[in-house]
């Protein structure tokens, strides 16, 4: 096995283990936030999308996504967080790029 390889195989197994790491999405009311997350935004729920793992949520400035208020649709990062909510639902959520698409990566209920 060349230099080469083996440093391809290692950034490989480097990736894999990174993507093993990664915190499961927070659902539900009582989800915390670890620091250096993306921040909190409220929102509110137009649309549930279960065949399509989709929501449609009415929101506020996402400071990370440099994007202003809107009404837009998100994947959703866990389709159990399509469960816990239904249109006219006040939500706390957070969003971010995965794979070039805004994808909700916590959702709870808001206070």
């Amino acid at each position: 096995m060349t230099f080469t390889h083996l440093l391809a195989a290692a950034a490989i197994a480097c990736t894999a283990m990174a993507a093993q790491a990664q915190p499961a999405p927070a659902v539900g009311p009582d989800a915390q936030q670890p620091p250096g997350a993306a921040p909190l935004v409220d929102g509110e729920v137009r649309k549930v999308d279960l065949e399509q793992g989709k929501l449609t949520l009415r929101h506020g400035p996402i400071p990370n996504l440099d994007m202003p208020p809107m009404s837009m649709v998100f994947r959703v990062a866990d389709p159990k967080m399509l469960d816990a909510v239904k249109p006219g639902d006040k939500v706390r959520f957070t969003a971010d790029k995965v794979g070039g698409t805004f994808t909700v990566t916590s959702l709870r209920a808001a206070d």
